[in-house]
């Protein structure tokens, strides 16, 4: 019976809905257990919290993958972000010409023009030359990293990638006011002096 109280002590939560948590050491039955932090649970896995784009933010998704499609489309509707889908490149730099997205994914192997190319033509047009790209890629080479950062991407990204990469990767383009901008196009952090 004192392993059944053992392991209802350490797995039962206690009167604050706090866990109780393994000791560090066996305890005596009479001794409390340590409390330590709560762990984020459900809908809290989150450590940190995240920060996202305004809602209806407009997305465009430049990818020849069906599935690569649907999945950022959802990942975006479920953050209220409006979204634009192109299966090639000539599509999607008339979609970003037309609709004006505030961010851009462009994959690098398409049909047709690849996505380098398009980056380029992207950068050269005054409608499109400050929209944040972020390219993705199922290659990880460094040379490609390289190669897109030096004719304007903005981040890179490898397929497959998980919902909280892509968070993260726009998060990281976000000025004050919670819109994506070039990192070149943001205002600088203004610096305290100790």
């Amino acid at each position: 019976m004192a392993m059944f109280d053992l392991f209802k002590r350490i797995f039962s939560t206690s009167h604050d809905s706090k866990p109780a948590l393994l000791p560090e050491a066996t305890p005596t039955p009479d001794a409390p257990l340590p409390e330590l932090p709560l762990m984020p649970t459900g809908s809290e896995r989150r450590v940190k919290s995240r920060v996202n784009a305004r809602e209806g933010t407009r997305v465009l998704i430049i990818d020849d993958s069906a599935t690569i499609v649907a999945l950022l489309r959802r990942m975006m509707k479920q953050n209220s972000y409006e979204t634009f889908e192109a299966g090639d490149a000539e599509s999607g730099i008339e979609i970003a010409r037309t609709e004006r997205p505030g961010l851009i994914f462009l994959d690098i192997v398409l049909p047709g023009m690849n996505g380098f190319e398009a980056l380029r033509r992207l950068r050269r047009d005054p409608l499109t030359k400050d929209v944040p790209i972020i390219m993705i890629s199922g290659n990880e080479q460094a040379t490609e990293q390289f190669y897109a950062h030096r004719i304007g991407a903005d981040d890179f990204m490898k397929k497959p990638f998980a919902r909280a990469e892509v968070f993260a990767r726009i998060e990281r383009l976000l000025d004050k006011d919670l819109v994506p901008r070039r990192p070149s196009a943001q205002e600088p952090e203004s610096e305290t002096q100790d």
